[in-house]
């Protein structure tokens, strides 16, 4: 009889953790506990996720506005900047934002429309084409900017962006001037010194201003990348992966993760017996059709994983071989075949028509994206998952 489950993804409980909780005995603990619960026999396939938030808050890896401040103030030596494409979020940037503010007497604000870089939109893209604006080429200021676009509230958070960063800037006595644009060097010539906040294209934002004459540009990945009197910190990423922890401090993205799931691995084996997968996530990487928002405002969908979820898939789609290699087979004659085709599947499928429409990513996106979705953001109190059956395929009993 054939096996009739294929992947199987579980959120899993736990206390709720703290700074200084020993994150490893419990996830450990948590997956024996799920193990005996559900009656599962673990096997090396099988892949246990952790979400980087809690990882992060057992690290009590935290900043406060006023040491993001002070590295501001170190890092650049100057009383103005100008900050690119902050991302259209109180959770993520806000607080960012607000450290900053209380940095400088004067911020030079780009703002990218019709929607930041994760899809989150100050306006409907259809206003563009009503209004006459190219969005490729016209700059704004806000007096035009609110000429042309009045006055829009996001419609999920029923929030003006603009009006809500402009207030913030103002409560800690920072002086913000708005520039509408989607080429990041419209900021030069009102300052040469440039914080980029964009995530996924800040690289290739620095190297253009760079050639393009600014004097000192940083990154987010830049502010916060070292203690601050005793602060958190993430050497690599910074304040990317932040998150809003209270009305003055941010999570950081957490530290030390390659060492986390290979402590984690050893620990999950001691009492399963089994050389399990493990990774920490955050972020998927998939866009709401609805809201149009992409989901991945960290920088990275997983910081750190064990070895054997390094690659992509290597898969042949089994209804294009229905349509055209066996289309003339049916029932059980069809099956042997899909499963003797599967089995003789060898090396790369790199550009093999039967491999068209197979998802192109890498697996920890993948993974990661499905363990997002299976934890969620709210009260489901899942921030771990455990999957069973991701490698599996149709030729396995």
């Amino acid at each position: 009889m054939m096996r009739t489950v294929g992947t199987v993804s579980r959120g899993v409980r736990c206390p709720v953790v703290k700074e200084g909780d020993d994150l490893i005995r419990i996830v450990t603990e948590a997956i024996a506990d799920m193990g005996k619960e559900e009656h599962i026999t673990f096997h090396e396939k099988d892949i246990v996720a952790v979400t980087e938030a809690v990882v992060a808050r057992t690290q009590g890896n935290y900043a406060s506005t006023d040491d993001i401040a002070k590295d501001c103030r170190t890092k650049f030596g100057c009383d103005t900047i100008a900050v690119t494409f902050p991302i259209l979020s109180r959770n993520r940037i806000a607080i960012c934002l607000k450290g900053i503010a209380k940095a400088f007497k004067k911020v030079y604000i780009l703002m990218s429309y019709p929607s930041d870089e994760v899809g989150n939109h100050l306006f409907d893209d259809d206003l563009l084409d009503e209004k006459g604006v190219n969005p490729y080429s016209d700059v704004m200021d806000e007096a035009k900017y609110r000429e042309i676009f009045g006055y829009v509230k996001h419609p999920f958070t029923g929030v003006d962006y603009v009006a809500y960063y402009k207030e913030l800037f103002e409560a800690e006595g920072c002086e913000p001037e708005f520039i509408f644009a989607n080429d990041c060097r419209a900021v030069l010539p009102y300052t040469k010194n440039v914080l980029c906040c964009d995530i996924h294209t800040r690289e290739r934002s620095r190297r253009r201003l760079l050639a393009a004459g600014a004097e000192k540009v940083l990154t987010l990945a830049d502010i916060m990348n070292a203690p601050v009197d005793g602060s958190g910190y993430n050497e690599q990423y910074g304040l990317y992966g932040s998150n809003k922890a209270t009305e003055d401090t941010v999570k950081l993205f957490p530290r030390n993760c390659s060492e986390f799931v290979e402590e984690l691995q050893k620990s999950l084996e001691s009492v399963t017996g089994v050389k399990l997968n493990c990774m920490i996530y955050g972020d998927g990487a998939f866009k709401d059709p609805v809201g149009k928002i992409w989901e991945l405002a960290d920088p990275v969908v997983s910081p750190a994983y064990t070895e054997r979820l390094e690659g992509t898939p290597n898969e042949l789609k089994l209804k294009y071989l229905a349509d055209n290699d066996f289309k003339d087979l049916k029932g059980e004659e069809l099956t042997r075949a899909m499963k003797e085709k599967i089995e003789a599947k060898d090396g790369s499928l790199k550009g093999s028509m039967a491999s068209q429409g197979t998802t192109p990513r890498r697996l920890t996106d993948l993974i990661g994206s499905l363990c997002d979705l299976t934890s969620g953001s709210g009260d489901k109190g899942t921030p771990i998952v455990f999957i069973q059956g991701y490698f599996d395929t149709f030729a396995e009993q």
